[in-house]
């Protein structure tokens, strides 16, 4: 019997990396002494750490804070408890804005009934674009009288006027054209009604009102600017606002004739046609588009039999197909007909797509019988579907034809003949589709994005979800909470989640609370997340108001000024106050009327009265500085969980390398509505005491250059019955040459150092050309180098052998971090299969917090039904410069990609190797520098292991096979449709249905939107 013994796979890999690592006959060309290497680390680390506790003044207020533990309180947030009250409050406010909105429908309503329309109506306005403009006698032009203008910071320092609109039409409306002058003569009387909302709601910001002829009228009045070849493209009838204002819910099919006949000119109409409809549509629409010829085929074959939500991703997705038809063929546009019906009516009787309006538009030069069994089949005589039909080109032999097809279908016919008559001609489908909210004169309130935001700690923050699920900030929003927040439901969850930070090149690890809810009367649900341990903290101490008065006014302090301690815009008298002058005026009872957050007001006393002490000691340091040692050293500075924030410098205000950090344009580095401080965040998540050293990459250093600057930051804790909470954290701005004086003049022996003890070279030194010694980050970024050009890169770019060796051995650790709402190039060639990226790691940075409380962004339209009509509009007077088309080496399309970051693990504090390089091996030596999150590391510099390729941080796409592709494309999202629908109305005209023969009298929308910015 024979006994055998079998190894697994592990075993094979543990043998084998033993082998690679520690053969005792292998050695190394150049052998670098550990011993050395640990004493260098030591020295280094210990001079870093005095210079930065001293100069920073980190064990003084943690001193501070350690002193005035008994008298503080730490408190937990009930996430749910606090989610119901800002919920409360943004119905509250939300309600505010409705009845806005209501006053001017009113107003309007009354303006028109009494309004009689006067075709030879002469009558001057302000226009937009002509105020303030005088012609070579230095007389106004006309339409351009004198119309003030000043700089208010409550509308972000644009130059405007409070007490009158004014008027802005895009370039091809005709500004003297009698329907524009009626509409902007009867708005007038909306004039006293902006004054007087804004009175009564001073955070209200833009007011306005669109009219389908094409005007604008917007409050307060500024000064219109064309674009570079000067012409306004701006039209309001093409904003999502007003097209989810003006339609119900809308199930198209897009049918587009690609024969032979529709080459050349035709085919570029009809492609700008399509792109056209297609930006009318909305996240609560579904589209699908039919090209025929010979045979029918979908444009999308993915997206056969069925419709998808007519999201931005789709929209552009269909566009970059549609711009690719070629004509060829012969057209059979009643087998595409067929097929449209079909997929309507499935949709339909499944429950599925918009369940309101079900349109198709039909595009072609020409249709050879009207189809009458097709539409007799599938369409009569409900007609559930409405036929809109656009005949392409000048010839007008098949019109009859394509004007019945629509006027026997509830639908309306058009001619397009050039690319300027696109515009207009496609939004007559909206005018259609409005009629029986128009006719029930329905007032139907349409919300888009909302915005907010609050301090919640750290890493928390607030969010809101929409009825289509779309949020604007979310981390790592997950099916189940989605789901959660479309059904507003009020609940809770918890998940762990790997947050981006400093642009993509680091993550953090936690987990999040999310609390959520839904606010009553809107289509939102609304979030708040706080993070497990310290961020879910509140910590209330005590103290005087006179006492934190005296140290609220040292003139070292400043407050997070996004914040909003005290309501400042509700009285005109408050809006040019600071937070900080603000809050003292409260304190002090000069402004009784002042709304302040009691809780927040207290929490940043407190913070003012512990963190004072630090202006003595730090303005002692900078008297007695010495500039021979201690030449370098050019910034302290502090933030408290409250905002409050300390600095001081070391040096003249001129001589500080980076004059942007701690300012509006260096956002990271300050309190933001939607962050902390990247220096706070960080330090919060390291070991207290202990110090983050950061360095800017050369991409994103001040003026393009090489890094110059090192911030180093620590987090102060305190800890109450067993509860710790962050709560400051103070650094140290120093020179990148400071660290690297300490640096070389750690990392070297004398010639005569005793070396008896030590098993390789000696005496040693960093200057030596055998070594290559870096200073890199828990991240792996490079502090410091002896090449100037690898500081702030990635060590992997710099050495992938060596970093190869530190991922395998354990001591970094690789997080594959994901974006799903990236944006990748198209290739120029379409069948290519190479995708450059456009920065999406930076993608997770354009998401956007919310405020809560009564500070929000959002538009809020409203349908006002009217009784002045003709939507006679004058020829252009200008080339209409505007068109859809993509250049493919410029087309941007949605993908998934995915990017490495790496962190160190921290539980190895040391480690060495040898690395295989063909002839040679090379050694390296990793010392962990204590108190930091600095790693010294050490490498042969005479074995060229050069062959190993480099460990990079390239963002690569996610490529799915076609299937797995086709039904990520073809899922449906969970959504909750709005809660009307206008699809039919027995009142309407169906006869009013284009074409030469009669002038179209569709009733005239007004739309009243009212955007709210607040400050």
């Amino acid at each position: 019997m024979v006994g055998t013994w079998r190894m697994g796979p592990w075993a094979v890999l543990w043998m084998m990396l033993s082998f690679f690592f520690l053969l005792p006959s292998v050695r190394a060309q150049t052998k670098i002494p550990l011993e050395t290497v640990k004493s260098w680390a030591d020295a280094f680390g210990g001079e870093l750490y005095s210079i930065v506790t001293k100069y920073s003044g980190s064990l003084l207020l943690q001193k501070k804070y350690k002193d005035v533990e008994p008298t503080l309180k730490i408190k937990e947030v009930d996430g749910l408890e606090l989610v119901k009250k800002f919920s409360e409050q943004m119905e509250s406010m939300l309600r505010r804005k409705v009845e806005a909105v209501e006053r001017l429908v009113e107003a309007a309503e009354d303006a028109d009934l009494n309004h009689e329309y006067n075709s030879s109506l002469e009558f001057d306005y302000y226009n937009s674009l002509l105020i303030n403009e005088k012609d070579e006698n230095d007389n106004y032009v006309e339409l351009g009288d004198e119309f003030i203008l000043e700089p208010n910071e409550h509308f972000s320092n644009l130059m405007v006027n409070t007490t009158y609109s004014d008027i802005q039409l895009p370039t091809n409306v005709y500004n003297k054209d009698p329907d524009i002058l009626n509409g902007v003569y009867m708005s007038e009387a909306l004039n006293p009604i902006f004054v007087d909302n804004f009175e009564r709601d001073p955070t209200l910001t833009w007011q306005y009102f669109g009219s389908s002829t094409g005007f604008f009228r917007l409050y307060p009045g500024i000064k219109w600017l064309p674009d570079e070849n000067g012409v306004v493209s701006f039209d309001c009838r093409n904003r999502g606002w007003y097209i989810q204002a003006a339609t119900s819910p809308k199930d198209i099919v897009i049918i587009v004739d690609v024969s032979g006949s529709m080459k050349g000119l035709r085919m570029t109409i009809a492609k700008h046609t399509i792109a056209t409809i297609l930006d009318t549509l909305g996240e609560n629409d579904f589209v699908n588009i039919i090209a025929y010829n010979d045979y029918v085929h979908f444009v999308e074959p993915c997206f056969k039999g069925i419709l998808v939500q007519a999201d931005r991703d789709n929209r552009e997705h269909f566009k970059q197909l549609v711009d690719e038809l070629q004509a060829k063929g012969v057209g059979t546009v009643n087998k595409a007909l067929t097929e449209s019906f079909k997929i309507l009516r499935e949709f339909r009787d499944a429950g599925q797509g918009g369940l309101c309006n079900q349109a198709i538009m039909l595009i072609t030069d020409g249709a050879v019988e009207d189809y009458e069994a097709v539409f007799e089949k599938y369409n009569w005589p409900d007609r559930k579907v409405r036929v809109f039909t656009y005949l392409i080109g000048r010839e007008v032999t098949f019109a009859p034809n394509v004007k019945w097809i629509a006027c026997n279908n509830k639908g309306y016919y058009t001619q397009i003949s050039t690319l300027a008559d696109v515009q207009e001609n496609v939004m007559e489908y909206l005018h259609v589709l409005s009629r029986p909210m128009v006719i029930n004169h329905d007032h139907d309130i349409i919300w888009t994005e909302a915005y907010m935001d609050s301090a919640l700690g750290v890493h928390g923050y607030a969010f809101l979800n929409t009825n289509n699920g779309y949020i604007l900030s979310h981390p790592d929003l997950r099916p189940l909470l989605r789901t959660a927040m479309i059904n507003g439901e009020t609940g809770y969850l918890s998940m762990d989640v790997k947050v981006p930070m400093d642009k993509g090149k680091r993550v953090l690890f936690l987990t999040n609370d999310y609390f959520f809810t839904d606010i009553s009367g809107t289509p939102f649900s609304l979030g708040v997340v706080l993070s497990r341990g310290h961020g879910e903290y509140i910590m209330l101490g005590n103290t005087s108001v006179e006492e934190g008065l005296h140290d609220l006014l040292q003139p070292d302090l400043f407050l997070a000024n996004e914040w909003i301690y005290c309501i400042t815009d509700i009285d005109p008298d408050h809006r040019k106050l600071s937070q900080l002058e603000a809050v003292i005026r409260f304190l002090t009872g000069e402004e009784p009327d002042l709304e302040c957050d009691e809780e927040l007001v207290q929490e940043l006393l407190f913070d003012a009265v512990v963190t004072a002490p630090m202006e003595a000691y730090w303005t002692t340091l900078a008297l007695n500085m010495s500039m021979e040692t201690e030449a370098g050293v050019e910034m302290a500075f502090l933030g408290t969980r409250a905002g409050l924030m300390r600095n001081v410098l070391y040096v003249g205000s001129e001589k500080i390398s980076n004059r942007i950090f701690l300012t509006q344009k260096d956002k990271e580095s300050i309190f933001t509505m939607d962050h902390f401080p990247l220096w706070y965040r960080r330090a919060a998540e390291h070991p207290p005491g202990s110090f983050i050293y950061s360095i800017v990459s050369e991409d994103d250093s001040e003026g393009g250059g090489l890094p110059k600057v090192v911030t180093v930051s620590t987090a102060v804790a305190v800890s109450v019955d067993g509860k710790m909470g962050i709560a400051a954290a103070v650094g140290v701005q120093i020179k990148l040459e400071l660290l690297q004086h300490k640096f070389w003049m750690a990392t070297q022996q004398p010639n005569d150092s005793d070396c008896s003890a030590l098993d390789g070279a000696c005496p040693l030194s960093c200057q030596d050309d055998i070594l290559n010694c870096f200073l890199i980050d828990n991240n792996g970024f490079i502090l410091i180098s002896k090449r100037p050009s690898e500081i702030g890169k990635f060590f992997g770019a710099v050495d992938g052998s060596v970093m190869t060796q530190l991922i395998n051995m354990g001591m970094f650790r690789r997080v594959t971090m994901h974006d799903y709402q990236a944006m990748c190039k198209v290739p120029y060639h379409h069948h290519s299969g190479a995708r450059p990226l456009l920065s999406p790691i930076y993608a997770f940075l354009a998401t956007v917090k919310w405020l809560i409380s009564d500070f929000l962004i959002f538009l809020l339209e409203f349908n006002v039904s009217s009784f002045w009509h003709s939507d006679n509009l004058a020829d252009a007077k200008a080339v209409f410069h505007h068109s859809h088309k993509h250049k493919k080496h410029d087309t941007l399309q949605p993908c998934d990609t995915e990017y490495p970051v790496f962190v160190y693990e921290p539980a190895i504090k040391e480690t060495n190797g040898l690395i295989e390089c063909g002839d040679c091996q090379k050694m390296f030596v990793v010392q962990q520098i204590a108190s930091s999150n600095l790693l010294l590391l050490i490498t042969d510099a005479t074995c060229d292991c050069s062959f190993f390729p480099p460990v990079l941080l390239d963002v690569k796409e996610v490529k799915y096979n076609t299937s797995v592709k086709c039904e990520r494309m073809r899922s449906q999202k969970l959504r909750r449709r709005p809660d009307t629908c206008h699809a039919f109305h027995p009142e309407e005209n169906a006869q009013d249905c284009g074409g030469t023969a009669e002038v179209s009298i569709s009733p005239t929308l007004l739309l009243l939107p009212l955007a709210l910015l607040l400050q």
